[in-house]
């Protein structure tokens, strides 16, 4: 892992666990996704609405390690306003990157890339994808 990646790693997930985005309940949401890995006790519930076919409101609330906590945070900063069709192509880029044996390009959003050091960490790979996977679930449906 060369050293700028491990410092965007270091700065964004201390910046989004300590600094979550649109950490709260709201428990009048239309849509109220749980993310749950049963391995490591990681838990958070989605909670948004899809008005006009583009995801508002969206916010999280729940627990677990700083690398699901900041990945949780970072995916509803970035989803906040998208149409559902960009939101699920915006969850398989992030997974892609991820599960991609290359190196991550200049070009993706450097929160993004910051998650690619958990490639490093094989174990931490389902904290980095948790919550991005259960979106895509339910995005997959709609």
């Amino acid at each position: 892992m060369n050293d700028r990646l491990k410092q965007l790693y270091k700065s964004v997930i201390l910046k989004h666990h300590k600094e979550p985005v649109h950490f709260g309940k709201n428990e009048e949401a239309t849509h109220i996704l749980e993310a749950y890995n049963p391995l490591c006790g990681d838990k958070f519930r989605l909670f948004f609405g899809i008005e006009d076919g583009k995801i508002h409101q969206i916010s999280f609330h729940g627990y677990g390690c700083a690398i699901s906590k900041a990945s949780t945070s970072v995916l509803v900063k970035h989803l906040e306003g998208l149409p559902a069709e960009k939101a699920l192509a915006l969850c398989r880029q992030f997974e892609a990157m991820l599960q991609s044996e290359e190196e991550t390009p200049e070009a993706v959003n450097e929160e993004f890339a910051a998650f690619a050091a958990a490639r490093s960490f094989p174990g931490r790979m389902k904290c980095a994808t948790l919550s991005w996977e259960e979106m895509e679930k339910f995005l997959k449906g709609k």
